[in-house]
């Protein structure tokens, strides 16, 4: 991913020991720190990126620059799991080059992974800048033997071809009936036309450009970028952010959607997505982007996404860190509609089991912390709010829904520092009118991830409520509801 903020760049080297301690140990101690979430030790933490499996566990990388909550110089830092929910943190993985002659001495972008024979192949977008301070973006490639060591090629696997802009990034790797293939976001040189393209490869060194991807939508705006095919009980979805996209295409809040099709097949031969259904928002929240998608050696498919948007600011840039990675998500397809659902592994981070007694309907659990799994099953035909982080009788992140009329809001204006009000400080979806509603809540200090109705749809967002604020409740007596509750560990 690109980010227009960047400009140019301090060497790691120029920075002292002493300054990343001091970030670390501020990144550490603040109230609004994930605790069971990928989360950043120190300064800024992007896209997810080399989602897979490999080695009996589960990778993923992430876009750092741990030296504050600005886009500079990116690397790559790896996360290992051996159940998609306990990430330990493996290090540094992909540094960008020292040598100015270097394919990526601006800044290691983003990419992908995969597991071949017993090595893992890293395939990222190198970030160059010449002396002129023109981009040349090249398509880079590594490989990860067992003991997590990375090893970089010594030359570039292919640039933007003539037709496109220095915007063109993002390579997911893949294969298909015996040859790889890699789809990328791309600019024409217009600058005003996104595309995906996809390429292929008999051998991971020699490569040829199939073509864009036709996926239904003839103008998706002026960039495409983090682009993901996945395959989901027998559909392929594709899934991507477009940037610049019309409204009338496809509705959206966000200052860039993070959006998906489906199709019933992808012909890798000719570039095309079979049958695609309309454009949809892939997370009808606040805060996702530049999701990565990939699936498992067994086609289970799953999804991470990063939590954090491109040109915006969240209230810890002025602690000096920002951003975090959502809960892995397993995808469905449910009556031909794709749902995402929290991985099994999740129930491992239960403390204890505590039912929640409706006898005081309007306290769900007195004071729940802040890192808690909160089940609530509303009653059809009821209205009113559910409010989390309440406690001050001024600040609460809302949940108001009207399951007669089939909506539901979820508004974080009221809730603590605002966020991007800019972009609005309410998301809405629809629900089926007259039925129950069923809310599975996750809140992780500043983080909320809500799957409505077993994941049909999923809103995710930031908030920064005050510290205390750690109650649950209705704004009412007379809503009829079921709620379980468990407080959550650390990861």
């Amino acid at each position: 991913m690109e980010w227009t903020r960047a400009k140019r760049y301090t060497p790691y080297a120029k920075w002292s020991a002493g300054k990343l301690l001091s970030l670390q140990s501020e990144a550490a101690n603040s109230s609004y720190q994930m605790r069971y979430h990928i989360r950043p030790l120190s300064g800024l933490l992007n896209d997810p990126n080399g989602f897979s499996y490999f080695n009996g566990n589960y990778h993923v990388f992430y876009q750092s620059f741990p030296f504050g909550a600005v886009h500079g110089l990116k690397s790559w830092v790896h996360m290992q799991s051996s159940d998609l929910v306990h990430w330990g943190n493996r290090g540094l993985a992909i540094a960008p080059g020292t040598d100015p002659k270097s394919y990526d001495n601006a800044g290691a972008y983003s990419g992908s992974a995969m597991a071949i024979d017993d090595r893992l192949f890293l395939m990222y977008t190198g970030n160059h800048r010449t002396p002129d301070w023109v981009r040349i973006p090249y398509q880079c490639g590594a490989w990860m033997d067992k003991s997590g060591k990375v090893t970089k090629l010594d030359h570039y696997l292919f640039k933007n071809p003539a037709q496109f802009s220095e915007h063109f990034r993002d390579p997911q790797i893949m294969k298909h009936n015996g040859s790889y293939y890699c789809l990328l976001g791309a600019q024409e040189k217009d600058n005003k036309t996104g595309h995906l393209d996809l390429w292929k490869s008999a051998d991971l060194k020699d490569w040829q450009e199939v073509g864009t991807v036709d996926f239904g939508v003839k103008n998706a705006g002026y960039m495409i970028e983090c682009p993901n095919l996945v395959f989901v009980d027998g559909k392929a979805v594709l899934v991507f952010c477009p940037q610049g996209l019309d409204k009338k295409i496809a509705d959206y809040d966000n200052v860039y959607p993070n959006m998906y099709v489906v199709g019933d097949s992808f012909d890798f031969e000719h570039a095309k997505l079979v049958n695609p259904s309309p454009l949809k928002n892939l997370d009808d929240g606040f805060d996702v982007y530049a999701s990565q998608c990939f699936n498992a050696p067994d086609g289970t498919p799953y999804v991470i996404s990063w939590v954090g948007l491109p040109d915006s600011t969240y209230p810890t840039d002025d602690e000096e860190w920002a951003n975090c990675l959502s809960q892995a998500k397993r995808l469905k397809m449910v009556h031909g509609e794709l749902t995402q659902e929290p991985v099994e592994a999740m129930k491992s981070l239960r403390l204890e089991d505590q039912a929640v007694k409706t006898a005081n309907q309007q306290g769900i659990q007195a004071q729940t912390g802040n890192q808690y799994e909160l089940l609530v099953d509303i009653n059809a035909n009821q209205h009113g709010s559910l409010q989390l982080a309440a406690g001050d009788g001024q600040h609460h992140l809302d949940l108001n829904f009207d399951t007669a009329a089939g909506k539901l809001v979820v508004d974080r204006g009221q809730s603590g520092a605002a966020v991007n009000p800019k972009y609005g400080t309410q998301r809405m979806v629809s629900l089926p009118a007259g039925r129950d509603l069923k809310l599975h809540v996750f809140v992780d200090h500043s983080l909320c991830e809500i799957f409505v109705n077993d994941g049909q749809s999923v809103i995710t967002l930031r908030f920064f409520a005050p510290e205390g604020n750690t109650a649950v409740q209705f704004d009412n007596d007379n809503v009829k509801y079921q709620a379980q509750y468990w407080p959550l560990q650390e990861m």
